[in-house]
C-alpha cells in the first residue's frame, strides 16, 4: 500500500471523539500543518496527548484547535506558555490533566510496549497522586515497595499519533534533527495508526539514520517545509 498521501486524505483518518497523540515542544517537532487541516475540517471532542496547550503565537499548531474548541481533554505537561489552557481548565470548558513529564513519557512507552504501567515516586504528597484521577478515571494506587511508596502512573494510548519528520522516505522511515525528536519516538510505538508530517519525502533513507521504522508508520504527508 502506498504510504504517502494527500493531506486531506490523511485528516480523514481522524474522527470526532478519537484520542490523538501531538508531539512536539510549542511548535518544536509538532505536525503543524495536519492540526491546522484537522481545525479546518473541524474535527471535534478529541482528548489530546501532548507536553503542552501549543504556541498559541503561532498561526498553526495545537494552540488553534484549543482556541476553536476542538479539544475536549488535554494530557499536558505544562500549559503556562498558552493562557488559554488554563482559562479553559478554570471555566470547565476543556478538561486538563496534568502529569509531570518524566511520567508521561513512560505512560506513553507503557502504552506503545504493552506494559501495564510504570512505577515512580514523583508525585507522591501533591495533587499529581492525592486523590487524583488517572486513565479511565480511577484513582492512582500507591503501591510500598521495599518501604517506599510509589505512584502507579497508567499506560498512555493513542488511536492517532501525528508525528513529524525532518525526513522520511516512502517506506514510512522516518529521520528527526536535534530536538524536534522529543516526544516523536516514543508517541510513534503508542497508537494505532501513525501518521507522519516529513518536510521532506526521498525514496529511501540511509538504515543508520532511521530514528523511527517505517513498520509504524502507516500514511506520510508532505509538510511544505512549514
Amino acid at each position: 500500500m502506498a504510504k504517502i498521501v494527500s493531506m486531506q486524505e490523511a485528516v480523514a483518518q481522524i474522527k470526532d471523539g478519537m484520542t490523538i497523540m501531538v508531539p512536539g515542544f510549542l511548535s518544536a517537532g509538532a505536525a503543524n500543518e495536519i492540526l491546522h487541516a484537522i481545525k479546518e475540517a473541524g474535527i471535534k471532542d478529541l482528548t489530546v496527548i501532548c507536553n503542552d496547550g501549543g504556541d498559541p503565537k503561532r498561526e498553526h499548531s495545537l494552540a488553534e484547535l484549543i482556541h476553536s474548541g476542538q479539544v475536549a481533554h488535554l494530557w499536558a505537561t505544562h500549559i503556562g506558555l498558552n493562557p488559554e489552557v488554563g482559562q479553559k481548565m478554570n471555566d470547565g470548558s476543556m478538561k486538563v490533566t496534568l502529569v509531570p513529564q518524566g511520567s508521561m513519557a513512560e505512560k506513553i512507552r507503557a502504552g506503545g510496549y504493552g506494559l501495564g504501567g510504570v512505577l515512580t515516586p514523583t508525585g507522591i504528597g501533591t495533587p499529581v497522586g492525592d486523590g487524583a484521577e488517572d486513565v479511565g478515571g480511577t484513582k492512582k494506587q500507591i503501591i510500598n515497595i521495599d518501604g517506599k511508596d510509589f505512584l502507579l502512573e497508567r499506560p498512555l494510548h493513542a488511536d492517532v499519533a501525528l508525528i513529524y519528520g525532518s525526513v522520511a522516505d516512502k517506506y514510512g522511515n522516518v529521520k528527526i534533527h536535534g530536538d524536534a525528536r522529543n516526544f516523536n519516538i516514543v508517541m510513534a510505538f503508542a497508537a494505532d495508526t501513525v501518521i507522519c508530517q516529513a518536510d521532506e519525502i526521498i525514496d529511501m533513507m540511509d538504515p543508520d539514520e532511521v530514528l523511527i521504522p517505517g513498520a509504524l508508520v502507516k500514511y506520510i504527508v508532505d509538510g511544505g517545509n512549514k
